[in-house]
């Protein structure tokens, strides 16, 4: 049998290419505070429950989204709500009734930890679109890395509610480490007696509070070892599980997720972060902002920079540049690379 694969990454090179010269923003993530009610021993952003900068106004936001309104046509942009915890703003179903009345679906990105059923009804009415909980083992693990007793109970009730919603889009979102590796065939069957049926797992990137704990970075056996129960698990066709965007696989691509690797940070994806800086995913690090909504247009930005993100050739460096996979590969995710003359801090090829 003739081995497709080549045509197919062929192929791909080709979509990628295309997407990056057209790059129509398609997903826009806000920052809208920093406060939590959490304090994760992975978190990215360091977030605390008295943040050092204000919640950002929605007003301020709504204004510097108005040139995509005028661009792009309706419900073509969703707007991903993140933080710190969003669910900590009272104003947030107001903000999303907002979005959708200029035309905008809108999601969250919650720890679930304030999602009961009230505020379920709350936002649905606003419009809410989409969702993605967080539930990082069993309950103990989960407890462990989060910092909080009650946060499983929490996390997996707000599942519930939400995987019982026929219209909302939902994922949930596990970060994998030494601790509950072991378990996710346990946590599968969790969230398959639950009714929840969307899966992604991430790796701990060595950023943000997590560079302050090596023990939960997976060895490269380990990562071996996630990327392999993605592969049986979506063989057995019970619950849809994917590896995140986050990194090439190599010989794992064409069985952990749907499409083969493709960062999209600056490409399709954006952010406008806390204090109004423009930049791409917010893992991305901050050295890679390229404009800010109080002093500078958001569609001319995303239009006219962003040249760091669309021409990844300045990562062929370190240990990429002389891969046979970095056509394929680009040179990874672009919140591994801590500025742009960083190596890689990691690679996942296998």
């Amino acid at each position: 049998m003739t081995d497709k694969r080549p045509l197919r990454r062929w192929l791909f090179r080709s979509f990628r290419k295309n997407e990056t010269e057209i790059h129509e923003l398609n997903y826009l993530f806000w920052e809208c505070t920093w406060r939590c009610n959490l304090s994760c021993r992975h978190c990215g952003s360091d977030c605390k429950a008295d943040a050092i900068a204000s919640d950002m106004p929605f007003q301020d936001f709504l204004r510097a989204i108005e040139p995509l309104e005028q661009r792009y046509p309706r419900d073509t942009v969703i707007i991903a709500i993140t933080g710190g915890e969003p669910l900590l703003r009272p104003d947030l179903a107001e903000c999303g009734r907002q979005l959708r009345e200029h035309g905008f679906r809108w999601g969250i990105v919650s720890n679930g930890m304030l999602y009961d059923e009230s505020r379920h009804r709350e936002l649905l009415a606003a419009g809410l679109n989409s969702v993605t909980i967080s539930l990082d083992g069993l309950e103990e693990t989960h407890n462990w890395l989060r910092g909080n007793l009650q946060s499983f109970q929490r996390a997996l009730a707000a599942l519930k509610l939400i995987a019982a919603t026929p219209q909302l889009a939902y994922d949930v979102v596990t970060c994998v480490h030494p601790r509950n590796l072991s378990v996710l065939p346990a946590l599968k069957e969790i969230l398959l007696a639950n009714g929840i049926q969307h899966w992604r797992l991430f790796t701990i990137a060595p950023i943000g509070r997590a560079t302050q704990d090596d023990n939960l970075q997976l060895s490269r056996p380990q990562v071996e070892q996630m990327l392999q129960f993605i592969a049986d698990t979506r063989k057995e066709g019970h619950i849809d599980l994917s590896f995140s965007c986050e990194a090439y696989t190599g010989k794992y691509e064409e069985n952990i997720r749907n499409s083969y690797f493709f960062c999209r940070a600056g490409i399709n994806i954006g952010s406008v972060l806390i204090n109004g800086d423009i930049c791409a995913c917010p893992n991305v690090n901050r050295s890679y902002v390229q404009g800010n909504i109080y002093h500078d247009n958001l569609l001319d930005v995303w239009d006219n920079r962003f040249q760091v993100m669309r021409d990844r050739q300045w990562m062929k460096r370190g240990p990429c540049e002389h891969c046979k996979e970095f056509k394929q590969c680009l040179g990874g995710a672009l919140h591994l690379r801590p500025n742009p003359t960083s190596d890689i801090l990691r690679c996942y090829r296998f």
